[in-house]
């Protein structure tokens, strides 16, 4: 995204466009200083393909994929027995567009969905999207107990790092899942490979690790309980020509005179995805 030596000699630089959502590996606060414009590309432009990877999380691991292919390869029939999402509860941690985005298509499925925000959740937005409940961070240990399927749609800031730890994967019901397109901190990885070892957590999808590229020997990538894709989920085409487009239009908005849109510079942008 950028370095600080780039920063030093960007002096006359009108605006830093970052062309991704989250800002945790950027030096905001050195642009600050260097009282550079900066603006990213917020979870609008990629709300749509976060949630139809989280969605895809969940299908696979409702069916136990990996089970399937391996029956299907030995020419075992009938078996597993998968379970339908209607009527499963999905716990959304974070309501911001790929939260909403997610919230919409699991109506469809005829899924009872939570929402925990920062903000408040208006009742429209609640009737929009068919919320069962909506709550603060107070709330998040009891969707977290409740619900079975967990979806993080969260920046990764101080206060997120590790929000999924051992406490909140004990709460967790031994039949839920835990889904993540947001940001691989957001859950200690080692007491997240316990849990699924130890059949306390039934599955885990995955788009996002601590630590990236993760290895291929890495024992998440072992279990059959794991369905992961390689940080590809807000990777689509429609998510590439709505970034160029932000991207564009701030540089015809700078060139104007008028001020970019989505700056975070101004104070830290902590919000959801």
């Amino acid at each position: 995204m950028g370095t600080r030596a780039m920063a030093d000699v960007a002096a006359s630089v009108k605006l830093w466009q970052i062309l991704g959502t989250g800002i945790d590996h950027f030096d905001l606060e050195y642009w600050r200083k260097k009282h550079i414009p900066v603006a990213n590309c917020p979870g609008e432009f990629s709300g749509v393909p976060l949630a139809e990877c989280a969605l895809m999380f969940m299908l696979l691991l409702s069916r136990h994929w990996h089970q399937a292919q391996e029956n299907l390869q030995r020419g075992v029939l009938y078996v597993p027995v998968g379970s339908e999402l209607e009527n499963r509860s999905l716990g959304l941690i974070g309501f911001g567009a790929s939260g909403r985005e997610l919230a919409r298509r699991a109506k469809a499925f005829g899924m009872r969905i939570f929402a925990i925000d920062i903000r408040d959740i208006s009742l429209d937005e609640q009737h929009e999207f068919g919320l069962q409940f909506v709550g603060k961070s107070a709330d998040l240990d009891r969707v977290v107990a409740e619900s079975d399927f967990v979806s993080l749609h969260l920046h990764l800031n101080e206060s997120t790092r590790h929000i999924i730890d051992d406490r909140r994967l004990r709460l967790m019901k031994p039949t839920a899942c835990l889904i993540n397109v947001a940001r691989g901190a957001l859950v200690d990885e080692k007491a997240l490979l316990e849990a699924l070892r130890e059949g306390r957590l039934a599955g885990a999808g995955l788009d996002v690790f601590g630590r990236e590229p993760l290895a291929p020997d890495h024992p998440l990538l072992k279990l059959s309980n794991v369905v992961a894709t390689p940080h590809v989920s807000g990777g689509t085409d429609g998510t590439s020509r709505r970034r160029a487009a932000c991207a564009a239009s701030n540089v015809d908005r700078v060139a104007a005179g008028l001020d970019p849109l989505y700056r975070v510079d101004l104070s830290l942008n902590i919000g959801v995805t």
